[in-house]
């Protein structure tokens, strides 16, 4: 019985390693972007600390001008790290729309491979019913001569 190779199989397995290798970059992306929203979060916790702490200060009876003055710096201080936040978390958000694009066309890469494998393999199993079919015939065609010669 005849064995079926895909002549594509090297490419096709180049596909499936790409892929794996996109996902994993996709993987990195996806972890960096996290990891810049966990910072965004843990800043504005901040800044809602220092806002809460100044809000208090003013409102005590005994004002210190000295922390009044810290705390209104510590907030401009952290509006300012909270909009680079952003605009990092957005850049973060950029690169993993990127790399989710590249992983798409990877896998579809690697889909249209397989499927051209598939149509190969259905085109071979065709060719080897054939073949099978016409050892049949053959042998039938033999044997039925044969009986029919002997009479």
């Amino acid at each position: 019985m005849a064995k079926f190779v895909y002549r594509l199989q090297n490419i096709l397995n180049l596909k499936q390693m790409l892929e794996n290798q996109q996902k994993a970059e996709f993987a990195l992306a996806q972890a960096r972007e996290n990891e810049e929203r966990e910072k965004l979060t843990q800043l504005l916790v901040r800044a809602a600390n220092y806002q809460n702490r100044l809000a208090e200060v003013v409102d005590s009876d005994s004002l210190d001008r000295k922390e009044i003055i810290f705390l209104r710096n510590a907030n401009t201080t952290m509006k300012s790290l909270i909009r680079d936040q952003m605009f990092a978390v957005q850049k973060a958000q950029n690169a993993l729309e990127i790399e989710r694009r590249r992983l798409d066309e990877a896998r579809k890469e690697r889909k249209t491979h397989e499927r051209l494998r598939e149509k190969a393999f259905e085109e071979f199993k065709l060719e080897l019913n054939a073949e099978d079919n016409k050892a049949n015939d053959e042998l039938t065609s033999y044997t039925y001569g044969s009986a029919k010669n002997k009479d």
